[in-house]
């Protein structure tokens, strides 16, 4: 019984669709490679958003928890970036831009600012955080100079959380928080998810306590966590360390 072979036309019709999906998927897989660092920085960027949103609206519980959303977004977008060799100034542009929003102008609505002094506190606390990001390289590797505001508004949502909104309590956690943004210490770049395993631990943590756990547990978590970091910045959180 005879066979009839297929076209030569055939097989070279499959190999040039075949080559040509391979060549789809890598380029792809090569925008995902360099874009995930920059999808974590637009998340953060909505989260802020969204905080800012949700504090206009009056419902200060939900801006609260996109803070901390944020938070560990901001934390996780530069290890993703050095990790997949990602790294560009578009990303680095993109991330001062989501971390001023985010820690800058949504944090500051928390406040609550209805009057004069109210209202300068508000702008001071903004203009300390525009200023902590201009400042951002000290010139010592692995240090900042200033307290990194992800830090700063971290403890600010856990204050306002824990203490069932006590403005009077917060504003003053926050005058703290511009001095030290704005004194220009240093601190560790902790590089958390970079570092040792009980400081992934402690990031894995924060994923659980703030997408899983109820909001008092998430507050609490946050709130010592930042705490150690201001107070105990190379004692604990060191390279170091």
């Amino acid at each position: 019984m005879w066979m009839v072979s297929p076209p030569v036309g055939v097989f070279q019709s499959t190999k040039k669709l075949f080559l040509s999906e391979r060549v789809g998927q890598g380029r792809t897989l090569e925008f995902i490679r360099k874009n995930a660092a920059n999808g974590l920085s637009m998340a953060n960027l909505v989260a802020g958003l969204s905080s800012i949103l949700c504090s206009i609206n009056r419902q200060y519980h939900h801006s609260c928890w996109l803070l901390l959303v944020g938070f560990l977004l901001d934390l996780a977008d530069g290890a993703v970036a050095r990790q997949l060799n990602a790294c560009s100034a578009l990303g680095a542009k993109l991330d001062d831009f989501a971390d001023f929003t985010t820690f800058g102008l949504a944090t500051a609505l928390l406040l609550q600012p209805q009057g004069v002094l109210d209202g300068l506190l508000a702008i001071a606390y903004v203009m300390a955080v525009f200023a902590r990001l201009c400042f951002f390289s000290s010139g010592i590797p692995f240090t900042y100079r200033g307290l990194p505001c992800p830090y700063a508004s971290s403890l600010l949502a856990g204050t306002f959380l824990l203490t069932g909104g006590n403005v009077t309590l917060l504003r003053v956690a926050a005058i703290v928080m511009i001095l030290f943004m704005v004194d220009r210490g240093f601190y560790p770049h902790d590089k958390v998810l970079e570092s040792q395993l009980w400081k992934k631990l402690v990031y894995a943590g924060g994923v659980v306590a703030v997408l899983f756990s109820p909001m008092a547990v998430a507050s609490v978590y946050c709130l010592a966590w930042s705490t150690s970091y201001i107070i105990f910045p190379f004692a604990v959180w060191s390279c170091k360390a």
